[in-house]
């Protein structure tokens, strides 16, 4: 069964929309250059209202691992995101109080990352590179590589997916789960709720074959 993140919730709305329609886990962002940034106090709110078995992640860019942590706990954060530069050492402090998803952005003719320097994350989360961007972009992933990388690690899948196009995703990537932010959107920080539910229709005839 695949799993589904949606990522880039900035308001209750969504949130609930989100796991009504059966996702797994949303994505709250801390980045504070992204248009989808929110504050650990609209954070609260919208983790406060979240039902049984949808998982909070939060979403962090090169932050120090005593100010995630601090955070994570205090919003009671189902796991963190790295998606900066974040370094094996650091990865591996945070690692100590909270799961850690190690995002990593791969380009057109770059190598499959280096997962084995992290090895204290529990799972990896490969997103398309954009020059000077951390993600959130619409691009697409490589999946040949993803795939590559999904037969021995838990990938998550992000990067330029829709309704249209995750099937195809899934089937050749075959990853732990899919994250997907921008292709469910009518605009930047707010979800589509038919685009929503279609994504995760989409998701949930595979998981059910």
């Amino acid at each position: 069964m695949v799993r589904i993140k949606i990522c880039g919730i900035t308001n209750i709305e969504d949130a609930l929309l989100a796991a009504e329609l059966g996702a797994d886990a949303i994505g709250l962002n801390f980045y504070s250059e992204s248009p989808r940034c929110i504050s650990p106090f609209s954070a609260a709110e919208i983790i406060g209202q979240l039902p049984p078995f949808v998982s909070p992640i939060g979403v962090f860019v090169n932050w120090e691992a005593a100010a995630v942590i601090a955070l994570a706990g205090a919003l009671r954060l189902a796991a963190v995101q790295l998606h900066g530069d974040e370094s094996p050492k650091l990865a591996a402090v945070i690692a100590k109080k909270v799961s850690v998803i190690k995002a990593f952005r791969m380009g057109q003719e770059s190598a499959l990352p280096a997962f084995s320097k992290y090895k204290q994350a529990s799972a990896f989360l490969l997103d398309a590179a954009a020059a000077g961007k951390f993600g959130g972009t619409g691009q697409q992933t490589d999946w040949s590589r993803a795939a590559a990388a999904a037969k021995s690690h838990r990938i998550i899948l992000a990067g330029g997916l829709t309704p249209e196009n995750i099937a195809e995703a899934i089937r050749v990537v075959r990853p732990y789960a899919v994250d997907v932010a921008s292709g469910v959107e009518s605009r930047l920080g707010k979800k589509d709720p038919a685009k929503l539910r279609a994504f995760l229709t989409e998701v949930s005839k595979l998981s059910a074959l």
